[in-house]
């Protein structure tokens, strides 16, 4: 029996596109952390007035490095507040009066959770809340109040 040269060339090509697809799905799980364990991670919640433009996956920053990810998003119907869950590096012992703020990379960025630690001598406990948030400013709002007229006093 003979093998063919396409037979070949079909099963090379074949090879490379799944080492390639192989590759990519390494890189986004350490990308993303999927490969860590959840050993070396704890759960915060947060309350916001609003989350417009976080999602599942959208980096939590300290200093502007990231230091962990959002892993839930939820409305809570008692308060109509959007409620976030995510996770921080287990080796940052956070005050317990830590802000979370919804921050923008820039005018056509995403948007992160950026943590301020304050100055307490208590830590968050894993699944603790931040009691202290900053919800996201709707870029879309501010430019209606300002061609509007609204945010000039008149």
């Amino acid at each position: 029996m003979s093998v063919s040269t396409g037979t070949v060339a079909e099963t090379v090509t074949g090879a490379a596109v799944l080492a390639a697809a192989a590759g990519f799905l390494l890189y986004a799980g350490q990308i993303t952390g999927l490969g860590r364990g959840g050993a070396d991670r704890y759960p915060l919640h947060a309350s916001f007035s609003s989350v417009e433009g976080v999602g599942l996956g959208t980096d939590v920053r300290l200093g502007g490095v990231k230091v962990g990810s959002v892993t839930g998003l939820r409305l809570d119907p008692a308060t109509f507040r959007a409620v976030a869950t995510f996770t921080v590096d287990g080796a940052l012992k956070l005050p317990d009066d830590t802000a979370v703020i919804v921050a923008s990379e820039g005018l056509l960025g995403g948007n992160y959770l950026e943590l301020v630690p304050g100055g307490s001598p208590f830590d968050l406990e894993p699944g603790g809340e931040v009691a202290d948030t900053q919800s996201s400013v709707s870029l879309l709002n501010l430019l209606l109040k300002y061609v509007g007229g609204g945010g000039n006093g008149q």
